[in-house]
């Protein structure tokens, strides 16, 4: 089984290195990871940014399954490209996984970053006055759901490790999962 490796690991400083930790640990489960950063692409190029998108999506379309890092990327929520990422598997019928190192819900994550309140009906309102989506999910219902109805549930730890970027504890759940749908497929 193939299965597309995304997330906002590929902005890391050892974004390589982190593609063949995550890729090894695939193999040991018998299954073969794809990470972005295995396209080779002119980064110098003046359509390197399509470049890199059609070599994503060509990735996604060999892929029998994806495999996302939801751990909040540059605010509350997951990375956008990862989110993007996850739906087009998903529109695809592909088999979906995810994680994400910080176990708190939503809601949880957006009172860090934003005052956030009580309104006179009792759902939750940010500073702007716009309603956060309270549901005790760990993040946006549209993606947990897309994960629920299309491969597991999201695998988060029970506490946040100290290094949410690099501990893979989580990822490798996700792979266990995979191989055992694998395996069910072939058995």
């Amino acid at each position: 089984m193939k299965i597309y490796l995304a997330g906002p690991d590929v902005f890391l400083p050892d974004a390589i290195e982190i593609g063949r930790r995550k890729a090894a640990i695939c193999a040991r489960h018998g299954l073969t990871g794809l990470y972005p950063l295995d396209n080779a692409v002119d980064l110098s190029a003046a359509d390197a940014s399509l470049a890199i998108f059609e070599g994503n999506e060509a990735m996604m379309d060999a892929a029998d399954a994806i495999i996302a890092n939801l751990t909040p990327f540059r605010g509350p929520s997951a990375d956008a490209g990862t989110v993007y990422e996850l739906g087009y598997m998903a529109g695809r019928g592909k088999l979906c996984f995810a994680y994400s190192n910080d176990p708190a819900d939503y809601a949880e994550r957006v009172a860090r970053s934003f005052a956030v309140t009580k309104a006179s009906g009792g759902h939750l309102i940010d500073d702007d006055g716009l309603t956060v989506e309270d549901f005790g999910l760990p993040d946006n219902l549209m993606m947990i759901h897309t994960l629920d109805l299309h491969g597991a549930r999201m695998v988060t730890p029970r506490q946040r490790p100290l290094d949410i970027w690099h501990d893979l504890t989580s990822f490798e759940t996700c792979v266990r999962l995979a191989a055992d749908r694998a395996i069910g497929k072939s058995g």
